[in-house]
């Protein structure tokens, strides 16, 4: 696929600096003449199976219902408002992946992946709003748009989804094949199918600083190093049995302080932590995978591309992959930087491999991580 434009007639830049996390931005005709990527019978294929994420949103006389995955009924393409949703599209389809690394001037530390909703008309999942950017790209069809500002973001109780109670549209568009609206995070908006329709959308991930907390105190778990064991020598006598003494609670006070954690702990445990794919992803490894060296030989001759379901991220000498990371040295970084900026890597700069590294492509190889170009 070559390179896109995407948003219109400004560049990333300007695009960061006056939108992103800002206000919404309209961009028509950001791929002209797009057609949807995944005909319909394709997408009900994926929301059949168990590993793919996937809901089914009716609204059906004023009563909202949603339905998860796997799907192996759908309502007749003739009924009105229902909407198939379908996480994950870029690690089913090529065309769906190579799309959403067009987004890639955003890291891909923060870029999620590609959903698509199909909805009939009238379809949509009410107003409401997301805790993250996202991209609405419109593939078939028409859907109306209303969008707000609103600071009120309370939700009608009891239901499945999360509806917004007092949703009060300040602007509205019609996005038709190739037009994307961009919306911040926390941007009520609400988007009805005019007839049938597809929409592509392209999200970011963004965890909150609680579950980051949560899970950067279980990977230190792993590196505390507190030797010793508590004990008391000038301990007095108790007067009162039940209650915790004073010196106890100060001594073991003193020893967890020396738990530390620098820039490092925190760099190994984040690149770890976004690169490890999703619950629901499982590589391939090849049916008869090559030897070594005729693995090595085919790669020197036409390169390696990552799986689309690999996260390869790094930051200074540290490299992760898929929820792994290691320390390189300079030279080997250079050729790790390259696959992981680029995706891919030919033959001519993997020449300039250690072994090490050589030996760690094989692996990531028979697992199904890299493929052959």
């Amino acid at each position: 696929m070559k390179k896109l434009q995407l948003l219109g007639n400004i560049t990333p830049a300007q695009f960061l600096r006056d939108y992103w996390h800002k206000k919404p931005l309209l961009i028509k005709g950001a791929i002209p003449g797009f057609k949807p990527l995944l005909k319909l019978d394709k997408l009900l294929e994926a929301a059949a199976q168990n590993h793919v994420e996937s809901r089914l949103v009716t609204h059906v006389d004023g009563e909202w219902n949603m339905q998860h995955g796997p799907l192996t009924e759908l309502p007749p393409r003739t009924q009105r408002e229902w909407t198939l949703l379908v996480q994950g599209v870029n690690l089913l389809d090529e065309r769906a992946e190579a799309l959403l690394r067009e987004f890639r001037f955003i890291p891909d530390a923060r870029l999620d992946d590609l959903m698509v909703s199909y909805a009939t008309d009238g379809g949509g999942v009410g107003p409401h709003f997301d805790s993250y950017d996202v991209f609405l790209l419109q593939a078939q069809g028409k859907r109306r748009w209303k969008i707000s500002a609103q600071q009120d973001l309370s939700l009608v109780e009891g239901l499945p989804l999360k509806i917004l109670s007092n949703f009060e549209a300040e602007e509205e568009f019609v996005l038709e094949p190739g037009d994307m609206l961009y919306l911040p995070p926390q941007y009520a908006h609400d988007g009805v199918a005019e007839g049938e329709c597809m929409t592509y959308s392209i999200g970011f991930r963004s965890p909150s600083f609680q579950e980051l907390g949560e899970a950067f105190l279980q990977f230190m778990a792993d590196s505390i190093d507190l030797p010793g064991r508590y004990a008391d020598p000038e301990l007095q006598p108790a007067k009162n049995p039940a209650e915790i003494p004073r010196e106890m609670l100060a001594n073991i006070t003193e020893e967890l302080n020396k738990v530390r954690f620098d820039e490092e702990d925190v760099t190994i445990f984040f690149g770890e932590y976004m690169s490890e794919p999703k619950h629901n992803v499982f590589f391939t490894p090849p049916a008869k995978p090559l030897t070594v060296g005729r693995f090595m030989e085919a790669a020197a001759r036409r390169g390696l591309k990552l799986s689309p379901k690999t996260l390869m991220l790094y930051r200074g000498k540290h490299v992760f992959i898929n929820g792994e990371s290691f320390a390189v040295g300079r030279a080997d970084k250079v050729v790790l930087d390259v696959l992981a900026n680029e995706r891919r890597i030919d033959g001519a700069t993997l020449a300039k491999a250690s072994d090490d590294v050589l030996d760690a492509l094989y692996t990531w190889y028979a697992d199904g991580w890299v493929e052959l170009v």
